[in-house]
């Protein structure tokens, strides 16, 4: 199966909510109350109140007081959607001149970091890199095991310590083991922290601090792993960790078990974060790099391969 087939399939719920919706709205006369019955339904699919008004409004001055086919409302939102993801669409790469190029994963509980974490080393691995775990989440003894499985999995050296350990000791042992291995990246688990807990987000700066100590410069990256699920409160999410770790980009996991997907495009429009990763399955090729054409087209329901406004 093509990631375009594991995309729409995993997209296919956010997909009928807005297919349907635009179907209501076909052929008639794009006037203000069809404008604005449009601008409720990308409401709906939880792209925001600004972003909704702004799409609505391009769709109804491409084609002022005409009536649109279903195929052609889809199209000319896919457009839309795309001009404002595309800026966001960026890969995750290493900067060579920092070896190991220090990661690290936060998030809040449930949004699947740990298992997000171990699909990237399998990608990272997958292309040359020589790749390191560090099992900082010791709050749960179950994501130490998942991580070390993902070690077995991917051929990347895990190291972790017993349940209840200091975060922040795991985090500076794996990054002195990194840089005496030759290690190219090494990515560093952290406790799913819940935005409002001011002790755990303390953890994760001191874990900041003492990296540090090592490398200046370190961390390289910080993604912050987001459930699609959450809707809006995504929103949220990312400004309080970009206050407290200085996110640096974007993973949204489980987007095939939402009907909104059109979070992402809220998060983009608001914050222009890039977007690394997106995850539409629970398998390593579920998870893949963003491409804002496949999604926004996915999104609407549009065919690959269809043309747009």
């Amino acid at each position: 199966m093509s990631f375009w087939q594991r995309l729409t399939s995993g997209l296919s719920r956010s997909a009928s909510k807005l297919g349907s919706g635009f179907k209501g709205i076909a052929s008639r006369k794009l006037d203000a109350a069809t404008v604005e019955e449009l601008e409720e339904l990308l409401i709906q699919a939880d792209v925001g109140a600004d972003t909704a008004e702004k799409i609505a409004k391009a769709v109804s001055d491409s084609r002022p007081g005409r009536s649109l086919e279903d195929h052609e409302i889809r199209a000319l939102v896919a457009n839309e959607i795309e001009k404002i993801l595309a800026p966001v669409a960026k890969p995750f790469t290493s900067d060579p001149a920092h070896k190991p190029f220090v990661t690290l994963a936060v998030g809040v509980n449930g949004s699947g970091k740990t298992t997000t974490l171990g699909k990237i080393a399998a990608r990272l691995s997958e292309h040359g890199n020589r790749v390191m775990l560090a099992a900082a989440d010791t709050f749960r003894a179950a994501a130490i095991d998942q991580l070390k499985v993902w070690g077995e999995r991917t051929g990347a050296e895990v190291v972790a310590k017993a349940p209840g350990a200091d975060p922040a000791g795991v985090a500076f042992e794996a990054l002195e083991k990194a840089r005496a291995g030759n290690t190219d990246i090494l990515l560093i688990d952290t406790a799913g922290r819940l935005q409002n807990k001011a002790a755990l987000m303390d953890e994760l700066e001191k874990i900041n601090r003492v990296i540090k100590k090592l490398d200046a410069t370190a961390p390289h990256a910080v993604l912050l792993v987001l459930d699609a699920t959450v809707g809006q409160n995504a929103l949220s999410q990312v400004e309080a960790f970009g206050k407290t770790a200085g996110v640096t980009g974007l993973v949204i996991t489980k987007l095939d078990g939402t009907a909104k997907g059109g979070i992402l495009v809220a998060l983009a429009a608001r914050f222009g974060l890039p977007v690394h990763f997106i995850g539409v399955g629970e398998s390593v090729d579920d998870l893949a790099p963003f491409d804002a054409r496949a999604f926004s087209r996915a999104l609407v329901g549009l065919p690959e391969d269809a043309e747009t406004a």
